[in-house]
């Protein structure tokens, strides 16, 4: 199977997270642990990015209107991107499930 042929889970991490190969941790489907994930309120959002700047994985980037989002592919839902917005454009949600 070639590289990146598959997604892989949380679930298929090697026991104390070996890393086997450079730029292998992209792989890994590493939001499928959370319980919540951010959802942004475009009318409440000025694009300042703090969002971004907190983002400890960093998942969070600019859709083509400059608006930020979280790729859910590798966000935690950890909420610090709703606990700085400056004007809670952020907010987050139960995962379903």
């Amino acid at each position: 199977m070639a590289k990146h042929d598959y997604e892989m889970t949380w679930k298929d991490l090697q026991i104390g997270c070996i890393v086997t190969e450079p730029g292998s941790a992209s792989q890994y489907k590493t939001g499928d642990w959370k319980s919540q994930h951010p959802v942004w309120n475009k009318e409440r959002c000025i694009k300042c990015g703090m969002c971004y700047l907190f983002c400890p994985e960093p998942c969070i980037g600019q859709d083509a209107e400059g608006y930020f989002e979280a790729n859910l592919f590798y966000c935690k839902g950890c909420g610090i991107c709703a606990k700085e917005c400056p004007t809670t454009a952020i907010h987050m949600v139960e995962e379903e499930g």
